[in-house]
Formats: C-alpha cells, structure tokens, sequence
C-alpha cells in the first residue's frame, strides 16, 4: 500500500512505525491484528479523503480498507484491521453543542468527560456501558451500547437523533429518520444518499416478513444489521411511516461509513438515587426475585459474582486507586467483604438494584417497599446510606473486566462468550447451564460472571493463559456450546458488545442463511467495493479468528 498521495493532502498524522502498529494491533479482545498504517485525520475533510483514497486503491486493485477506531476498549475485535486504523480520539474529541435535551459530539470524546459536562447541567445521558470511565463516543454508536440503566431507559439506539457519517462517496452525510414529504424526497433524490435509500427500502419492503421474523427475542441486541428496526410496513405503520436509518448505522461497527459526529438526545437527571444491595449465597432465588423486583420499576438491577468479589479484594489497592474519597476511609469500606472472605462466607451473586426519583419522600417509601419485598427471599439485604458506600460497590461492577485486563500477571482477560442473554424468565433454566458448561472447563479457564439480570444479559469473563495451545483450542468448543444453549432459549449471543472478529462468524448458526443474504446485501448497498472494516458483520469466519489469538505459542 503506498501512502505518498495521501500524504500530500492529509492535514492530520499518518504512522507506520513499529511502536504505533503494535499499540493498535490490539483492543480489549483476545485478539492480535497488526495494520499497514494508523492514521488520525484533523478533520472531516481528512475523512473524505481517506474514503476516495481507499476508493481509487480498491478500484485499482489494492487491498486497502478503513476501520474506525476510538478507545479501543472493544471486547470483540471490532477496531482491529491489517490495513488502515483510522484513530479518532486524537482530533475527533469536542462537543460541538449542548442543548436543553440534546448534545452533539465528536466519536472520539471520551465519556467520562462529556458525564462531566452533563452533570453540571443535570442532565444525563442514559445508555453509557459498565466501562463509562475508559470508553469514547465513537464505540458506543458503533457497538450500540447498553448498561446498566438500559433497564428503564433502554440503549444507544434509543438516543440517537442524528448521525453525522462519511459513506463510500467520500462526502460526509447527515442521516436522520425521515417520513413523510421529507422521506418522498430522499427517495427520489439522484445522489449516492438517494441510492441507498432506494436500494435499502426495496430490501427491507420486499423482504420484511423474514426481517421481522429474524429479530432476537430479547430486550436487547448487537448482533447483525438491525433492518427490522429501521421501517415498518405500510399496515402497520399507518401515517406515521418513518424510515430511521440511523437504526442501521448505531451498531453497525463502522462497516457501512465512518462516523463523524452524533447527534444524542438527553432527558433530565433524578435528583435522587437510592441503592439496595441484596447478597445470596445461590442463584436459585434470583430469577423469582429479580421478577418480583421489576414491578418497582428500578433504574437497574446489576449483577456480579463471587470471583468478582474476590478479584476486587485481591486488586484493593488498584480499586481503591479507582473510588472517590480517603484512601484510609475507603478500605474500611471494604470490611465487611474482606471479613466475609475471611469466613469463606462470600455470597455466591450480588445484586444492585438502584432507583431514583425527584421527590425524596417517595423515594425513600419505594425503598422501604423494596428491601421489604427482598427480605421475603432466602437472602441478606443492604439498605445503602450513603454515596460513598454506593461507589464501592458500583466500581466492583463496572471495574471488574478493566481490573483482571490490567493486573492479573501471565493469564488474559480473555472475552469471548461475554455477552450473552436471554430473557429474564429462561434464567432459573438457563444459568445453572452456563455454569455446568463452563465448570467442565475450570483446570484452563477461571471465569467470572457479571451482568444484567433484569434484562437476562449476563457478561462471562474467563482468566486464561493464551499461550498455552489447549487453551486457545477450548474456545471455541466453549463458545459453541454456549451459544448452543443462547440459541436454544431464542437469545442472542450479544445484547451490547457486538459481533467484530469473535461472533460474526456465528452470525449464520444464529439467523440462518436468508437473513446473512439480506446483511451482505446490505453491506453492498453502502459499501459496494469493501473498503469499511471488513470481516466484522458480513465475511468474517472461524479460521482467520482462531487464527489472530494473541500470543501464540512460539
């Protein structure tokens, strides 16, 4: 690949040297991909360039694609490419505009710092995931994300108002959903934009009963193009026929354009939140529980279990590194864990249930109600009372994956099976499965399981040794008979971390062949000539990602 007449016009930074291909040969995953060349373009009109550069190259045979990038804490291989990484977080990070209910932002602002500027204006922005503190914009879009009040609030796709993308034409477009005069336009429009609208309503139309049928039975999903979420038919929609096709785009993983900017919607932060915590030494009361828990409609119901609890003892002083306050103070937080620990009386899952509300009085009844409820179960009960209290056990939560990714020494944090979910009524069925089949593995593969049982999305998160041979030909006997049992339950093998290297290949068990013609389709329609993170969504298989496990016995 020759990169000389893109460098003549690149405002921005292009690298080829050894330091940068090895830092961006890698992302949160269990996988090692090393590209020609990280790229970090200064602004849009970089981004066009780099698409008819990448254009002319494909069309003239080189191998030359695109794969947007911004924290890299992807879990699924998504941001990795043996091309072109185009690196957002450097020059893509502002927030162009914050409104009364609506913030347009740049793919590589991190969240923690668009949270800062939403708390000083109370407002909040609901569907950020457990890694809030590490992960970018640009990633939640792509993976569409969900976390832990997608309960009440629901996920990325659910917030997005507007997209700003640049397509295979190499100019940036503004997608929005559009009905009406305004959608009668497009569809007549004789533009590239115009094109896709076209060729995508047809597909979607003449397709729409096997789209329908297709969609995972879940609150949540990522796996696949979303198609049955961007038009209804015309019976059932009535007047009110809306062609959304930013539905497609969010959790995409930039395999259709590559996005620029985004355009969320925000609704007012409570004013108050109140946390129980609920400690049960079995799983056999929670799923009976966590039904009983949903009729007080909580902000969430988070999860995580006794290897979780022990990880954050064993890693306290990197925990702490993590929570606000004195650090003295805070390990007297941590007491009562580390006396249970002590005992061998750790529970076997926690659950945090959260809730909020704008009047105070009617919080603190709710709450009442709550504990009173939980306490008819076989478990024990924590009333949090105090902010910092609450913190301790939120960062064990969200913390847990970026703790064994950080600190556990010759093992990896290795994700593959970490997403899976079913719903919530399958779970006194379904969990002790999940167990018994990762339980035969336990001499390889120490897991830790955390998640979102309101929604039946639980994230698997095994310690392995990578370098070992047997270890790497585990997973996919593992993942394979996971999935089998996802399949079986009418789940999804990813409710919010996406497909990337680790799960497009299953894509096919999961939708059957029909379904993966119309994704391919699909991909064809945006990106006819392959140019945008190829492999991840539509021509990914099981080889080439076995294939890319990092460290590699030697």
């Amino acid at each position: 690949m020759e990169l000389g007449a893109l460098t003549k016009s690149f405002g921005g930074e292009i690298a080829t040297d050894n330091s940068s291909l090895d830092t961006f040969s890698h992302d949160y995953s269990i996988f090692e991909v090393r590209p020609q060349a990280v790229v970090f373009p200064k602004n849009t009109a970089d981004v066009e360039k780099l698409v008819r550069f990448a254009s002319e190259n494909k069309k003239a045979g080189e191998g030359v694609s695109l794969t947007g990038r911004s924290a890299g804490t992807d879990m699924s291989g998504g941001p990795l490419s043996e091309s072109v990484v185009v690196e957002f977080t450097k020059h893509f990070n502002h927030i162009r505009e914050i409104g009364g209910d609506y913030v347009v932002v740049e793919p590589g602002v991190y969240f923690r710092d668009l949270e800062k500027e939403l708390n000083k204006r109370g407002l909040l922005y609901p569907a950020y995931p457990a890694s809030k503190d590490l992960c970018a914009v640009g990633g939640m879009i792509n993976n569409n994300s969900g976390g832990e009040k997608t309960l009440q609030y629901g996920k990325t796709e659910d917030y997005v108002l507007g997209l700003y993308v640049v397509l295979a034409d190499g100019r940036e477009h503004y997608l929005e959903p559009l009905s009406g005069e305004k959608l009668k336009a497009k569809l007549n429009e004789k533009s590239f934009e115009g094109d896709i609208y076209r060729k995508l309503y047809k597909l979607i139309e003449t397709n729409y009963e096997t789209i329908k049928a297709a969609k995972p039975q879940v609150s949540k999903n990522s796996a696949g193009y979303a198609l049955w979420n961007v038009c209804p038919p015309a019976g059932e929609a009535g007047d009110k026929k809306t062609f959304d096709i930013t539905k497609l785009i969010v959790g995409s993983q930039g395999t259709l354009g590559l996005l620029t900017a985004v355009k969320l919607r925000l609704v007012k932060a409570k004013k108050y939140n109140r946390l129980l915590v609920i400690f049960s030494k079995t799983l056999e009361p929670i799923p009976a529980l966590v039904e009983k828990l949903l009729t007080f409609g909580p902000e969430s119901i988070e999860s995580y279990d006794d290897k979780t609890l022990k990880l954050a003892v064993k890693f306290l002083p990197a925990m702490l590194k993590l929570m606000k306050g004195s650090i003295i103070k805070l390990m007297f937080q941590f007491v009562p864990e580390a006396m249970m620990l002590l005992r061998g009386g750790l529970p076997k899952i926690v659950l945090l249930v959260s809730v909020a509300s704008d009047d105070e009085s009617e919080l603190t009844e709710k709450m009442k109600r709550i504990e009173a409820a939980a306490k008819k179960s076989p478990v024990q009960v924590r009333l949090v009372k105090s902010e910092a209290e609450a913190e301790k056990y939120w960062t064990i939560r969200r913390q847990s994956f970026n703790l064994l990714h950080s600190h556990v020494k010759g093992m990896d944090a290795a994700a593959f099976v970490d997403d899976i979910i079913v719903k919530p009524e399958y779970m006194p069925e379904f969990l002790p499965q999940v167990n018994a089949i990762m339980d035969r593995y336990k001499d390889k593969l120490l897991y830790t399981i955390a998640g979102h049982p309101g929604n039946g999305n639980f994230h698997i998160i095994p310690l392995a040794d990578l370098k070992d041979k047997e270890t790497r030909e585990i997973i996919p006997k593992v993942t394979e008979e996971i999935y089998r049992l996802v399949f079986k339950y009418h789940g999804s093998i990813t409710a919010e971390h996406n497909d990337g290297l680790i799960r497009t290949p299953y894509l096919k068990e999961m939708y059957g062949d029909k379904v993966i013609a119309l994704f391919e389709e699909t991909k064809k329609i945006f990106d006819p000539l392959g140019i945008f993170n190829p492999g991840k969504k539509v021509g990914g298989s099981l080889e080439y990602s076995l294939a890319h496990i990092k460290n590699p016995s030697v």
